[in-house]
């Protein structure tokens, strides 16, 4: 029988574990991920570069290295995608569900315009539809993104858009088939802070309009304060914390995540030095003994360096600490 998670969700992911092989060796990048996503719901997922929030993402769409080994479930409207034909993966990527890449600027081809571009996103999933149709609704496209004079701006090349505004292209492109799930992978990374405001209430009115799942891959908890309806913490392949977005800022339960959150600028506390969490997550392969994040933890105790922690439930929420009922609502 299949779990509620399955019957119920618009995209889920179960026990997730991705692993590449080196030297004859196996290393760890994802272990164990689960999470879901629904119509109109946005999911964030947070932590530190190297955490393998991205790689994870990638790995249930069929993204991944040929290297990898992917094992456990990633569902898309009660579809299996781990082990699915690429033929019938690449069906429902562009279509049903989109994906927005790091970089933009890298995103797009130099050589065309950006309107041949989306256009082709366009006539690749709908061959019957006329060319001038396809133009038609990429102006559609980029005046709901807010881009001006979209009419225009079509025939423009990429060099010729602001890094804000090429996001807007690619988040175009993506929605240009109007998927039901849409993953934006660090959709804000290097914009200024206006520009990153701008984006983030594109997506945001693009999933009221759309009706959109929403999956917001970030490293910065700022980010989804305003627009997730919840978070999943991810440190060293797993998520250590899980919890409505609103919990998550007034009850953080796991130390992780309490350290990304003190390490947010607050510009209303006269502090001379940010707060950074000691140390750096550890590498592919050397896992610490016990739970993964005690070498780095405030509160770590004996327990923690030869026993990992299980995910514990909390309320509705659950975190993999070992005191997590303890310290809720503590600080750094």
């Amino acid at each position: 029988m299949r779990s509620a998670m399955h019957q119920e969700s618009l995209f889920s992911v179960e026990n997730l574990h991705v692993s590449f092989a080196r030297n004859g060796a196996s290393f760890d990048a994802v272990r164990g991920m689960s999470l879901r996503v629904e119509h109109g719901e946005v999911l964030g997922i947070v932590g530190e570069s190297g955490s393998g929030k991205s790689v994870g993402m990638l790995s249930a769409l069929g993204l991944q290295a040929k290297t990898a080994r992917v094992r456990g479930s990633a569902r898309f409207k009660g579809h299996e995608l781990i082990g699915m034909p690429a033929r019938e993966l690449r069906k429902l990527r562009g279509s049903r569900i989109a994906m927005i890449f790091q970089d933009p600027l890298s995103s797009l081809n130099p050589m065309m315009t950006v309107g041949a571009q989306i256009a082709e996103t366009i006539l690749l999933h709908n061959n019957q539809m006329s060319k001038k149709a396809a133009l038609d609704r990429v102006v559609e496209l980029l005046s709901l993104v807010a881009i001006p004079q979209a009419d225009r701006r079509i025939h423009q090349f990429p060099h010729e858009f602001s890094g804000g505004m090429r996001q807007r292209v690619i988040i175009a492109m993506a929605v240009a088939n109007d998927p039901d799930l849409l993953i934006a992978d660090e959709p804000t990374t290097a914009l200024d802070v206006t520009v990153q405001a701008q984006i983030m209430d594109v997506l945001a009115d693009l999933r009221r309009r759309l009706n959109l799942g929403l999956i917001l891959v970030t490293h910065d908890l700022g980010v989804l304060a305003g627009h997730a309806d919840r978070v999943a913490v991810v440190y060293s392949g797993e998520i250590v914390e899980h919890a409505s977005v609103k919990d998550l800022f007034e009850r953080p339960d796991h130390p992780y995540t309490r350290g990304l959150i003190a390490s947010i600028p607050n510009m209303a506390e006269e502090k001379e030095r940010l707060f950074s969490i000691d140390g750096a997550p550890p590498p592919l392969g050397k896992l610490p003994s016990g739970c993964s994040f005690h070498p780095r933890c405030p509160e770590a105790q004996a327990i923690c360096k030869v026993e990992a922690p299980k995910n514990r439930s909390l309320d509705g929420r659950s975190a993999a600490c070992h005191f997590a009922a303890l310290t809720a609502g503590g600080a750094v």
